[in-house]
């Protein structure tokens, strides 16, 4: 639940208004799919003990649409020429409202629940008798179980015209729901409209921002207001008017949309939907809070001056970093300690908690680790490639940071030290979340960092975003983000990929596989099985199923079980090896474990290996172990996964291991980058042309050489 949303915990009584953009579609008939789903909504929150008010709107647009219709069918040829005089508004109320309440009826009759009409106007509420009389009589409907369907009576309204006059105690039917949510003390208002909640300019301008939450000193001046409602009366101006009224009386209100599915049932829920309107809304939110989108621009413009140091000032960088961590080891220790002991008391599964977990060795591991990323060659603005296009016109192709990332991750702390260094190392603006189970951990050691970065560059290049409600807003920056990295289970990677136009790179699961063929040497196979589960069993780098050639099933396999049984790897076996060993049978092949636990199958030569790899694997990292090199050769090349391993364990597959200093992660993705992500797969490139005064002049002028001055160069030339 979203902590500014923890108000729902205690709401009973909800006023829910549906405007008429989404009561009628485009054409003017009504919504009926829109308003049976909502109304499903209604029954079920009316069968959980909520108290349901409905505020509707639409009569007036359904009796015009209703009318026009009649005029048209009634009217002969000559009639249809003739200029066509605007519809009585009034008359189209009350059209209107008879079909509007006879759908309603028939939609919450289809659910089993009775509704009750109540038509007022801006005149009863002068009459303080009515408004106690109404307060009465909605009270008994509920104690019934019937849900109070509202609407203003424009047929009989004194108003001037139902589109026109804004006087009065309410002046359309966004304002009837804040004063009936005052007036009935309802615990919550939802207005229902045709977007997502209140941006911060027209929705349809793809700058304007959706504003979660309102923040009247904050948000008042700062808004501007597209078009007013398709067919209704207000528009966001009015509901937003309303919204603060009742608010600032002690109802909170909640703008969100009526066209995406359960949503009134996930602002009841206490999910960060729509836009919240509190009269505390000041004390959770600083005014000058940086959003996502001032985040994500702070990053890249922080960036830019990064790239503009030279390389022994990056360099120096990365030294104080390091220097840092060390510093306050103390501090991140205590930190992360607590962050350990939560996870326990809350029963997270020791594979968790084991990834959580920071030893003063694994600190000062990362500080010297960051040491030597600031060793490694300068890896930006190097020439890849330099071409004389033609005489005195050179062509260079230069290595250059991508701008700016957003990595998520779970669980792993240290992830954000290798992450962050790595982003510094290559030149990059970067936004990091962590998982809530490390959030002390990733704070501490946040500030440690940003601590290191000097006032040139600002503390704005790494943000730290603590809230998972800020995600979605920013997988819509593909016009300031450049590349999404998600570290974490299958399900977190699918939702991004899913949710971003931005590029994604990264893994899924990681399901590895060993395979030990007949020409293996066991005590070697042991030793790489041994190392590629137990060594680190929560990384996605560990073995999880084992491959064993049939010919091993005599007197090979037995053994490897026996080793894997004495180090306390739980065991699991699929079709081929049940009988030859007693263990459960695996329910899928296709599964990471995270644990002191793998599956083990038994295949009849190395191509069957190799299939079963690429039926049930990820594509991550593939060990063979044989002393056949022809065998060897033939897995290496068929093998289509990151990194394919021959006589060496799965848990070689990692960034500092291949020298890169530190990774992102391992991409299991084709395009970019491939297998451990370091610096090089955080850059990318850009043509560097200088010239003499050189035109194209329809390509007369040139006389094209192509000549490869890196390669000449090499040569000695």
């Amino acid at each position: 639940m979203d902590p500014t949303r923890a108000f729902v915990k205690n709401v009973k009584r909800v006023v829910v208004k549906v405007g008429t953009a989404v009561v009628t579609r485009d054409d003017g008939r009504l919504a009926v799919g829109r308003l049976g789903a909502i109304f499903e909504q209604l029954e079920k929150l009316n069968s959980r003990g909520f108290e349901i008010i409905l505020v509707t709107s639409g009569a007036v647009g359904a009796g015009r649409q209703r009318l026009k219709y009649r005029k048209m069918i009634n009217s002969s040829f000559a009639d249809l020429q003739k200029p066509q005089v605007e519809l009585d508004g009034k008359a189209c109320a009350a059209v209107g409202q008879n079909g509007l309440m006879a759908l309603y009826d028939t939609l919450f009759s289809q659910l089993d629940v009775t509704s009750s009409q109540l038509l007022v106007t801006d005149n009863d509420f002068k009459n303080a008798d009515f408004r106690v009389q109404l307060s009465q009589t909605v009270d008994s409907l509920l104690d019934l179980r019937s849900i109070p369907i509202f609407n203003e009576n424009d047929a009989i309204s004194t108003r001037r015209a139902p589109y026109e006059d804004s006087s009065g105690i309410f002046w359309d039917n966004d304002s009837l729901a804040a004063l009936l949510a005052m007036e009935l003390k309802a615990d919550l208002l939802v207005l229902l409209s045709d977007v997502d909640g209140l941006y911060s300019g027209p929705p349809s301008d793809p700058r304007s921002k959706l504003i979660h939450t309102y923040v009247k000193q904050k948000h008042q001046k700062a808004i501007s207001f597209g078009d007013k409602s398709r067919m209704g009366r207000g528009g966001m101006d009015a509901k937003v008017k309303a919204a603060s009224n009742a608010a600032y009386s002690g109802t909170p209100v909640v703008i969100a949309s009526g066209y995406a599915a359960n949503n009134i049932i996930k602002v009841l829920n206490g999910e960060r939907v729509g836009t919240l309107f509190h009269k505390d809304a000041h004390m959770w939110i600083p005014i000058t809070e940086i959003g996502p989108h001032e985040m994500a621009v702070s990053a890249r413009e922080a960036s830019r001056r990064l790239q503009a140091l030279s390389s022994k000032e990056r360099k120096k960088i990365l030294l104080d970093v390091a220097a840092a961590l060390e510093a306050n080891e103390q501090f991140i220790m205590l930190e992360n300690d607590a962050d350990v002991e939560i996870a326990r008391d809350a029963g997270y599964d020791e594979a968790l908690v084991a990834r959580l977990a920071l030893k003063p060795s694994k600190i000062r591991a990362l500080a010297e680790s960051v040491r030597k990323l600031a060793e490694m060659e300068e890896p930006i603005g190097k020439v890849l490639k330099r071409t004389e296009l033609a005489e005195g016109l050179i062509l260079e192709k230069k290595s250059c940071p991508l701008g700016v990332l957003l990595i998520v991750f779970e669980s792993r702390p240290d992830a954000l030290v290798q992450i962050a260094s790595l982003a510094i190392r290559s030149g990059n603006g970067l936004l990091l979340k962590g998982g809530k189970e490390a959030k002390r951990s990733n704070a501490i050691l946040h500030k440690v960092i940003t601590s290191a970065l000097p006032e040139t560059v600002g503390t704005k290049l790494i943000g730290l975003l603590t809230s998972r409600e800020e995600i979605p807003d920013l997988l819509k920056l593909d016009d300031v983000i450049d590349l999404v990295i998600p570290r974490g289970s299958n399900k977190l990677v699918s939702q991004i990929k899913n949710s971003t136009k931005i590029p994604v790179l990264g893994h899924s699961d990681g399901i590895c596989h060993v395979y030990v063929d007949k020409a293996a040497n066991l005590e070697m196979a042991k030793k790489i099985v041994l190392d590629a589960k137990t060594d680190y069993p929560a990384a996605c780098n560990a073995m999880e199923t084992l491959l064993v050639h049939k010919d091993l099933t005599n007197g090979g396999l037995q053994e490897l079980v026996k080793e894997l049984e004495q180090e306390g790897v739980t065991l699991f076996s699929g079709p081929r090896v049940n009988g030859l060993v007693n263990f459960t049978k695996a329910n899928t092949f296709h599964y990471e474990y995270n644990s002191k636990a793998c599956t083990i199958e038994v295949v009849n030569n190395v191509d069957e290996a190799i299939e079963h790899i690429h039926s049930y694997g990820s594509s991550h990292t593939e060990c063979i172990v044989t002393e056949d090199h022809k065998v060897a050769e033939h897995f290496l090349s068929r093998v289509d996964s990151a990194a394919v391993f021959h006589n060496a364990s799965t848990r070689f597959c990692d960034g500092a291991r291949f020298g890169l200093g530190a990774e992102v992660g391992i991409s299991t993705s084709k395009i970019h980058a491939r297998g451990p992500v370091g610096v090089e797969g955080l850059l990318t490139t850009r043509w560097v042309l200088r010239g003499q005064g050189q035109v194209v002049e329809g390509d007369k002028g040139v006389v094209y050489t192509h000549k490869d001055l890196l390669k000449a160069t090499s040569n000695g030339f």
